[in-house]
């Protein structure tokens, strides 16, 4: 059984007429509360990370200086990310949310073998060292080290369709050999990385894959480079967990993104995840929000992704 993770605490991280507002998790949630099949879901408990876990994933300067603009009532951590003077704690909760997820489908006797964490702020900006991008701590990356230093995985594939590269979880994993990191996006485009020459450092080396797609790619082959760089990274890595990143901001309609995808590709994209899945890692998925800002159709995409993920 799937399992949701959802809570009005996510709301609390204001950000005024900012396109990563609190509307983007309300209204996907109210909307998932009407359809019938929602109800039949687990629900999982969020929970706040420590900071002894995300120093894992950050420097400490990054969390002292996330920490002290909240408590001194808000304010930019760079251009685009600000804080309000409760978006420390949240972003404290978004990370534990995701940590959480993976202890829920991967503990002995789990009940669920995928998660979806409806929650913000979103992550995969985020290096090691600054936040950026809308993005305060690295909610995905944060995930990774956790499933890899309590559970002893040894091979973790994330797969990012956030129409922006996932520079931060990119960084924090360029030199890792354990985490397989595929990333599918507009480029040029934000934040100006994600060629198809970064393919990994050092012991990292063949552990990135990148597809960067220019703007006006038609859907189709959209799909199959899609399916094509999913299937590298599966074979390559054959993961005992998968991590997505799921950002909706690709879709046709978005006011930020866009690389003219439909409905229909998400489901696609879910899908084809979910059946790599279920044939290298007994079908264990986690998946955290991303991007996605355009207000009426982000809850048609986020149900997408979660039916299919149930299905």
């Amino acid at each position: 059984m799937t399992l949701v993770f959802s809570d009005p605490l996510f709301e609390r991280h204001q950000t005024g007429f900012h396109p990563e507002c609190a509307a983007r998790v309300q209204g996907a949630a109210r909307y998932l509360d009407g359809l019938p099949w929602f109800s039949q879901l687990a629900r999982g408990r969020i929970t706040a990370a420590t900071e002894e876990l995300i120093v894992r994933t950050h420097s400490q300067h990054l969390i002292d200086q996330a920490r002290t603009l909240a408590a001194g009532g808000g304010g930019y951590l760079d251009a685009d990310t600000y804080l309000s003077p409760a978006s420390f704690d949240v972003a404290l909760h978004a990370a534990g949310t995701a940590m959480h997820a993976v202890d829920q489908v991967l503990r002995a006797g789990a009940e669920h073998r995928e998660a979806f964490c409806l929650m913000r702020p979103p992550g995969h900006h985020a290096t090691a060292q600054l936040s950026m991008g809308f993005c305060v701590f690295n909610n995905i990356a944060i995930a990774a080290h956790y499933a890899r230093d309590v559970y002893g995985l040894q091979r973790i594939l994330i797969v990012d369709f956030d129409v922006h590269h996932g520079n931060g979880t990119q960084d924090i994993f360029y030199e890792d050999a354990g985490v397989y990191f595929f990333s599918i996006h507009r480029f040029p485009f934000y934040p100006g990385s994600g060629t198809a020459d970064e393919t990994g450092r050092g012991r990292g080396l063949g552990t990135t894959l990148n597809i960067p797609l220019s703007m006006g790619t038609s859907r189709q082959l959209y799909r199959e480079a899609f399916q094509r760089g999913l299937d590298t990274a599966v074979e390559r890595c054959r993961p005992e967990l998968i991590l997505i990143s799921a950002g909706f901001d690709a879709h046709k309609d978005d006011p930020v993104g866009s690389l003219g995808l439909e409905i229909e590709d998400y489901d696609f994209m879910t899908r084809s995840i979910k059946q790599a899945a279920a044939s290298v890692c007994d079908g264990r998925i986690v998946s955290c929000l991303e991007g996605g800002y355009n207000l009426e159709v982000l809850p048609l995409l986020v149900a997408a992704h979660l039916e299919a993920l149930r299905r």
